[in-house]
């Protein structure tokens, strides 16, 4: 254990490694190196005779998990590595569903069912169950059953409102698919674990150790399941930070966080505030800001890097300046200061205000990156092998099924599909079911019957091979796609050839990424379809993330980020606190918002503000951020973009700013 050494923590760093029993919290502001404590906390666990199984680390996305467990596998040895769990919350519980569910009436082999999956689902029963004139937006529908799921609300005990029979409906047919959805992946686990005490037992002998990483971002069923892993010593350490809780809107509950004495009582509470980011100018405004809000527990970040620039605060004409400000000044920067283009990120609220910024930034030729673009597992060619394998793996899912069952086309109409969709909804039955049905059958033509048995048996005979002992299963996806004819009719659905070209990579890549899972797991294809759905979940995916050119993204996808330059942009009333958190009582958490923003910065900071922006077709006037009245004056300074472009140059930097000129011209 080369690699594991307790003295490169700070004081409270290793107060929190050594505290190994009882409940522990770590309150761990912006940049305080949280993601060392959890690992160095795992490895000194490990050190002091614990079993490396029974320590588990739960966070909220992939990224976090694998960046936790490379970390971990630098600090021990790597077979023991290995042997802790580090995952996410949703991981955690496919783990402890796929052993125990049929407890709860589900067959082991369940779908889970991603976004699409649902909405197409859930369009399906709206259109079955509304009369003429009523109407129910399918995503209104989707975010209001996501709401009960996660708040515990029973579905309406009637079908009296349309919602509330789409509700029970939609419940009622993914059993019947056997499949879940990512809230039924919480909600069935909580349930398993509280009715079923063998199984609550048997994972809390399993897991001694618990911790939780961004504890703030928690909700009421991530609290609960939690709390249902710890068994009577309570060793459970949770990390956050109550001061960028900024998902309320997604379920997340602050009050986890700040009431954690009254769920694990007596616990160890340990503050980390050195931060190893940003210079004390940015983080004394960041202080200041969010001393602001009431109700939190309080933190005082520091710096031992100096207090560095003042945090520039400038207002703007209009969003055409701001994005013309924002672009030029980059430029100039990345030749005066030899900075690289990835050191610049500019951040919003929300995405329509990058559209000015991409703008300039392409007239004058400076690469850059929006983060939250098209997901990998948004193309129309992954999505359909993905279908393929939940297909074979279960037949009973119908929405993969529905997929596949006509690509590429093989004779079998729209018409023959409704008319299997209607008897599958009559006899409450999947529609593979439905395709052997006699009803059904006595209703189509010689030619329709030779289509679907020809359909039946592809299904049935790689289904048979799928599951043969010793049966290499990336193969026999291979032998299927080439079986269909998948990538040729791929190729011709295609308008030029660069665009089948970059659809037959898609597949290829997946393929690959199935291939090496094989290599690292015995799960087979049922365990690589369940990590796809999960990393498909929260757009967290590293490729994103890396590449050349100036970071375009939001305030929430910053998080847990950082860059040497931040500009923050349009920090306006109604814009940054947003008009409805007056109305919700969320201004709280748009204030948290703005500190993440203002910590995401390492060395230099601007935050701006327009006196009018360009909004649904026309010219609206702007006011400043009631925010920015709150910000410290000694560590920030007010300027004008008008100031900053016609102030004097100094003799010793007007051959920098001329060359800085001369780089951009050449780039026009």
């Amino acid at each position: 254990m080369a690699g594991f050494r307790l003295f490169d923590l700070n004081p409270e760093q290793e107060t929190a490694v050594r505290t190994t029993e009882g409940p522990l919290l770590i309150l761990a502001g912006a940049g305080t190196g949280k993601t060392r404590v959890i690992t160095a906390r795992a490895a000194f666990l490990i050190a002091e005779g614990v079993a490396p199984e029974q320590v588990l680390a739960v966070t909220f996305t992939n990224k976090a998990a694998n960046e936790m467990r490379e970390r971990l596998a630098t600090l021990i040895e790597k077979p023991q590595a290995k042997k802790v769990t580090m995952c996410t919350f949703h991981a955690l519980c496919v783990r402890i569903l796929r052993q125990d569910i049929e407890k709860l009436g589900y067959k082991r082999n369940f779908s889970i069912y991603d976004e699409g999956d649902q909405m197409g689902l859930i369009k399906k029963l709206i259109t079955r169950t509304a009369a003429k004139d009523e109407k129910l937006d399918p995503s209104v529908a989707k975010n209001l059953i996501s709401k009960a799921k996660n708040h515990a609300w029973n579905a309406p005990p009637d079908e009296q409102t349309l919602l509330g029979a789409v509700y029970l409906r939609y419940q009622a047919e993914l059993k019947t698919l056997n499949a879940v959805d990512f809230d039924d992946l919480l909600v069935l686990t909580v349930k398993l674990l509280t009715e079923h005490a063998d199984v609550r037992e048997r994972w809390q002998r399993r897991f001694g150790y618990l911790m939780v990483d961004e504890f703030q971002d928690t909700n009421r069923l991530q609290l609960e399941l939690v709390s249902h892993l710890a068994d009577a010593r309570n060793n459970v350490a949770v990390v956050g930070d109550d001061d960028q809780s900024i998902y309320g809107w997604r379920g997340a509950e602050v009050s986890n966080i700040l009431e954690f004495e009254a769920h694990f009582p007596n616990p160890v509470v340990v503050k980390l505030e050195q931060n190893y980011r940003s210079t004390n100018a940015i983080l004394n405004t960041a202080n200041k800001l969010i001393t602001n809000n009431p109700r939190r527990r309080p933190k005082q970040l520091w710096s031992a890097q100096g207090d560095g620039a003042k945090v520039r605060i400038v207002q703007m004409l209009d969003d055409r300046q701001e994005a013309e400000f924002i672009a030029n000044e980059i430029a100039t920067r990345q030749v005066t200061e030899h900075a690289k283009w990835e050191d610049f990120a500019v951040l919003f609220r929300m995405n329509a205000q990058a559209r000015l910024i991409e703008t300039n930034l392409r007239q004058l030729k400076i690469p850059y990156r929006i983060i939250g673009g098209k997901s990998f597992f948004d193309r129309r060619e992954v999505k359909d092998l993905l279908a393929y394998a939940s297909a074979l793996l279960n037949t009973d899912d119908d929405v993969s099924l529905l997929r596949i069952i006509n690509t590429p086309a093989r004779g079998i109409s729209p018409a023959t599909v409704e008319r299997a969709t209607a008897i599958s909804a009559r006899k409450k039955c999947s529609v593979f079911a439905a395709l052997s049905d006699e009803d059904f059958r006595s209703e189509l033509t010689p030619r329709a019957t030779a289509s679907i048995d020809a359909f039946i048996e592809l299904l049935d005979s790689f289904e048979t091979r799928l599951n043969t002992p010793l049966t290499v299963q990336n193969g026999v996806l291979r032998d299927l796609i080439a079986k269909v004819g998948y990538l040729e009719d791929l190729r011709r659905s295609c308008k030029t050839p660069e665009e089948g070209l970059q659809r037959e990579h898609s597949v290829m890549e997946l393929m690959k990424q199935f291939t090496e899972y094989e290599g690292r797991s015995a799960e087979g294809l049922r365990g690589f379809l369940d990590e796809m759905m999960l990393r498909n979940e929260r757009q967290d995916d590293d490729d994103e993330l890396k590449g050349d050119g100036v970071t375009l993204i939001t305030l929430h996808a910053a998080k847990g980020l950082e860059y040497p330059h931040v500009y923050l942009i349009g920090v306006e009333e109604g814009v940054l606190p947003h008009d409805r958190s007056k109305v919700e009582g969320t201004v709280d958490e748009e204030r948290r918002l703005l500190y993440v923003g203002i910590t995401r910065a390492q060395t230099t900071l601007a935050l701006t503000w327009c006196h009018s922006r360009f909004k649904y077709g026309s010219v609206t006037p702007c006011t400043a951020s009631s925010f920015l009245k709150e910000l410290p004056p000694e560590w920030t300074e007010h300027r004008h973009a008008g100031q900053i472009l016609n102030a004097p140059v100094e003799h010793a930097a007007s051959g920098d700013r001329f060359a800085a000129m001369k780089a951009m011209l050449d780039r026009l």
